[in-house]
């Protein structure tokens, strides 16, 4: 995509202007990110405290026991929101969703080992494993390129 910046002191905010031949799924991810007002500010909670949680501190996010839980460098974490919605909150942030239950950050991966038959084991930075579920091996091989 092609980005061209125009400073005119007559525009008092910002407008951005999207030509295109087409409706793209390109173009709608630049639409959702210029048009999205929900903030980026997750909150997790630990015992009786709440904390604001940067995603890039974000190792991965899976659900337990009817619970959302973040780990990060600091530790583990509740957050009150569903996987689907903080998938979609963290799209185009590295975060991919490895299996119905689980969501990691692709910048926080160590390794992926592909020697198991059907599967593959997400090594992450700070020594965790976990596993990439058959349904989301492709998708996974797609983003790495495999």
């Amino acid at each position: 995509m092609q980005v061209n910046i125009q400073i005119e002191s007559g525009y008092p905010e910002p407008i951005a202007v999207i030509h295109t031949a087409e409706i793209t799924d390109e173009v709608n991810a630049a639409v959702k990110k210029l048009t999205d007002t929900s903030s980026d500010i997750l909150t997790g909670f630990s015992e009786d405290n709440a904390e604001i949680l940067d995603p890039d501190d974000i190792y991965r996010i899976y659900a337990e026991q009817q619970k959302v839980l973040a780990v990060t460098e600091k530790g583990v974490f509740q957050i009150r929101m569903r996987l689907y919605q903080l998938e979609e909150k963290l799209a185009g942030r590295k975060f991919v969703r490895i299996s119905n239950s689980e969501i990691i950050n692709l910048k926080k991966t160590a390794k992926f080992d592909l020697s198991i038959a059907g599967t593959i084991q997400v090594r992450l930075k700070n020594g965790q494993s976990t596993y990439v579920s058959r349904r989301y091996v492709s998708k996974i091989k797609e983003i790495l390129g495999i």
